[in-house]
């Protein structure tokens, strides 16, 4: 007769760079305003730690957690979505704008392609008669955050589930 060896990701198995985790998450302003949160859906999601699904700061609450675990822990900004740069604020005349959107307003969400072919998304803050100003901040950078999980599985890297030898 062989040795089997059982691995249950559920039980003692912790959150390491790689884990594939199954969890619920609310991220909601210092207010309370929700931003996002899974915990109204049917299940939960799954993610791989160190995919880049999540901000590293999000990550760093997940790390050493395990199955039934909750956490609650509040961001700063520099852990979240960084700080507010003024150097993110870039302006357009309105005849070089005319190429991107005829009629601009304020709050409208704008989309320029950068020299390496990727999408920087922006949001115009102001327009005068000759001008508008595109803010290409995060529109959560500057803010502090809150973040709850809920892990309902912990599979360690490298494993796909409950393996039996």
């Amino acid at each position: 007769m062989t040795d089997s060896q059982f691995i249950n990701p559920n039980e003692d198995t912790r959150i390491t760079h790689g884990s594939l985790v199954k969890l619920h998450f609310e991220v909601s302003l210092e207010n309370g305003t929700v931003i996002d949160s899974t915990f109204s859906r049917d299940a939960p999601v799954t993610l791989t730690i160190g995919d880049e699904s999540l901000l590293p700061g999000f990550e760093q609450v997940l790390m050493n957690l395990r199955a039934g675990d909750t956490r609650s822990a509040h961001l700063e900004p520099e852990q979240a979505f960084s700080d507010w740069n003024p150097d993110n604020i870039q302006h357009f005349s309105r005849t070089q704008f005319a190429l991107i959107a005829d009629n601009p307003e304020i709050g409208m969400m704008v989309e320029f392609e950068d020299k390496g072919k990727n999408t920087l998304p922006g949001t115009i803050s102001a327009i005068d008669d000759d001008q508008v100003e595109v803010d290409f901040n995060h529109p959560l950078a500057g803010q502090s955050l809150l973040f709850k999980v809920k892990i309902f599985k912990v599979t360690p890297p490298g494993v796909t589930g409950i393996k039996l030898i």
